[in-house]
């Protein structure tokens, strides 16, 4: 009998081996989440444990801005949108936290398109 691969618990495993990435004020951390239609970034201080910044494509601001478009074309714009409400908080460099996904494809999009607006990592 086949058992089918549990693709998310990989995942984990490998967000646990990189769980030692910790945002400070100075650098905090740019975390990204992906689920199998939408994506999420969010800009973290784990030093006092608030959100600087965050885009989704679900918000109404942005869902108009990436409707039409792939899904990578989307996250290369949840990147800039991200990094540019950081840019407006005085927030240059951030620490990339990729939660375990693979540096490829949507993810590499995100990292792209924050970069592509200013942010350094």
């Amino acid at each position: 009998m086949l058992i089918k691969e549990d693709k998310n618990k990989a995942r984990r495993q490998r967000a646990k081996r990189t769980s030692g990435i910790h945002g400070t004020a100075a650098r905090p951390r740019l975390s990204v989440y992906r689920s199998l239609g939408n994506i999420y970034a969010q800009i973290i201080d784990d030093d006092k444990g608030i959100t600087l910044a965050a885009s989704n494509t679900l918000q109404e601001s942005v869902a108009k801005l990436v409707a039409g478009k792939t899904k990578k074309e989307a996250a290369f714009i949840i990147g800039e949108q991200v990094a540019k409400l950081a840019m407006a908080k005085k927030v240059k460099e951030v620490v990339f936290d990729r939660n375990g996904y693979v540096y490829h494809g949507r993810i590499a999009q995100i990292a792209e398109g924050a970069r592509a607006a200013g942010l350094k990592f």
